[in-house]
């Protein structure tokens, strides 16, 4: 079997690494798919959105429009927007748990700015999944 070459990994500032870029999902499975490859799904719960608009405070604001005239990463927005993703998250996952889900498919998300505030909106289909291949591995959302 040839070599397996994968690209580098995306270049993530440090200080957004470590904070940012996972969301705990208390053991529900987020996907993206239209399904979860080795599980079944047993039982669809229907439509599931987690929903967050935030701002920044004048000062940041004032900070970001000079930054802009210079030019580069505006790491307050990122910041904003990488934060504005993991509450959507936590709202998506919290609703699917209280309907007695434990997985999120065809999960997409949506941003936008609205008259300054920034919106993030992710939605998907709740759902119950088992696994149903014996050399599937575990989904790590599911292990304890």
């Amino acid at each position: 079997m040839p070599p397996t070459h994968h690209s580098p990994p995306a270049d993530i500032p440090p200080q957004l690494s470590d904070l940012h870029c996972f969301t705990e999902t208390e053991g529900v499975i987020t996907t993206t798919m239209f399904d979860v490859p080795g599980y079944r799904v047993i039982k669809v719960l229907g439509a599931v959105y987690g929903l967050t608009v935030r701002t920044r405070n004048w000062a940041a604001a004032m900070g970001m429009v000079l930054k802009s005239i210079a030019g580069g990463e505006l790491r307050w927005f990122t910041n904003m927007l990488y934060t504005a993703r993991n509450d959507a998250i936590t709202r998506i996952v919290a609703e699917t748990k209280a309907r007695g889900g434990n997985a999120i498919i065809c999960l997409r998300f949506e941003s936008g700015d609205i008259g300054g505030f920034c919106q993030c909106c992710a939605y998907g289909t709740a759902a119950i999944v088992e696994k149903i291949d014996a050399d599937t591995h575990e989904a790590p959302q599911l292990l304890s």
